[in-house]
Parts: C-alpha cells; sequence; structure tokens
C-alpha cells in the first residue's frame, strides 16, 4: 500500500508539473495602453509601431486600450454602467503603457484610467514606453512607476523612448529603427518574464493587499 501511495502522489505531482507547464507555455494576454486623448496626439504613429512588435512574437497576444475611447468620468462619482475598458484590464496577464510627457509628468486622462481600477493592475508587470522633446518622456516614465507600485503592480527595469519624437518618425516608423527595436525586445522580454512568474504566482495563490 505504501507503494501505491507513493505511485500515486508521484502522478499527482506530475499532473500538477505538466498543468503549469501548460500554464507557463501559453502566450500572455497583453494590453497596450495609449495614454493621450489629447488632439493631434502623436501617440496612435508610436502605438502602430509597438503593435508590430508585440505582434511578431510568438508569446504575446496584444490588443488596444485607448484613453480617448475609456468612458471613464473625471469626477470619480460612479459611472451609470461599467466601463467597458474594466473587464479587459482584468482579463490581462501584462500591460504596455505608452505615454507623452506634459509638464515633467504624464496626462491626465492616463492617470484617471489609472486610479478608476485597482484590481486590474495588482500582482501583474507594466512596461513604460515614452516619447516627448529632449527628455523622450522619461520623467513621466519615472512618476508612473511610483503610481503601480502604490498599485501592486512591477514596472519592468527597461524601457523604449523616443527622444523629439516628431522628428524621428518617418511614414509611421522610426527612420533609424535599429535602437528601438533592440530596447523593445530587451524590455518586451523582461515583461514576459515578469508576466508568466506572477501569473502562476497568481494561480496558486491569489494575491492580497
Amino acid at each position: 500500500m505504501q507503494t501505491d501511495t507513493a505511485h500515486m502522489g508521484t502522478a499527482r505531482t506530475d499532473a500538477a508539473g505538466t498543468d503549469a507547464a501548460r500554464t507557463d507555455a501559453a502566450p500572455l494576454r497583453v494590453v497596450l495602453v495609449i495614454g493621450s486623448n489629447r488632439h493631434g496626439r502623436f501617440g496612435p504613429v508610436v502605438a502602430d509601431w509597438l503593435l508590430d512588435r508585440l505582434r511578431d512574437r510568438d508569446d504575446l497576444v496584444a490588443e488596444v486600450v485607448d484613453v480617448a475611447d475609456a468612458d471613464l468620468p473625471m469626477s470619480f462619482a460612479s459611472p451609470p454602467a461599467p466601463s467597458a475598458v474594466t473587464p479587459r484590464l482584468a482579463a490581462a496577464d501584462a500591460f504596455v503603457v505608452l505615454t507623452p510627457e506634459y509638464n515633467h509628468s504624464f496626462p491626465a486622462g492616463l492617470k484617471n484610467l489609472v486610479d478608476w481600477h485597482f484590481t486590474e493592475w495588482q500582482a501583474k508587470p507594466v512596461a513604460l514606453v515614452s516619447y516627448g522633446g529632449v527628455s523622450g518622456g522619461l520623467r513621466a516614465v519615472e512618476h508612473l512607476r511610483q503610481v503601480f507600485a502604490e498599485l501592486h503592480a512591477v514596472t519592468v527595469r527597461d524601457t523604449v523612448s523616443f527622444h523629439n519624437a516628431g522628428s524621428s518618425f518617418e511614414d509611421g516608423r522610426p527612420k533609424d529603427p535599429s535602437g528601438p527595436d533592440a530596447a523593445a525586445k530587451t524590455m518586451l522580454d523582461q515583461l514576459v518574464w515578469w508576466g508568466r512568474v506572477l501569473r502562476q504566482g497568481r494561480a496558486a495563490m491569489p494575491y492580497t493587499r
């Protein structure tokens, strides 16, 4: 009987390991958040380039949430109906947040989207991509790191930034793609690592504050 019990325990362990391996191998659901709703914004140009980088990978399945389309009040009064973006954020395994820099920080519309949600960000990784003038939006990125830390999210270390973005693109693509492409690969590799680890962690033990 001891041998049979040992075999049964081994079988259960093997089955659990197989299930975990399948979960680990499944592509991550990543939401690309376009963080600007300003008229004449440059964000969609960068977003299209980013989507190509995301869709080139077998380990990511991407969709877009655009702040400009998010039906969220600015007053924090309860909306008449749940926002359509909320279940899409909740279903994501990871995020790529694209932000410009406005007055040394990130836009109010993006902050509103972030603040309207909480558990949707918890125990998930966030990659940050920025664009702007001489700073490339990096001051906005550093502010976002603090915000997402408060929401129990993990921001990945490496970023992609476009300095003087308007003159860095031509026909919707970077004039010199080698640097941005390499930076995007490094960032997305880190996002996938964190995304898989945190997805396994949430499945094994629900995250609580």
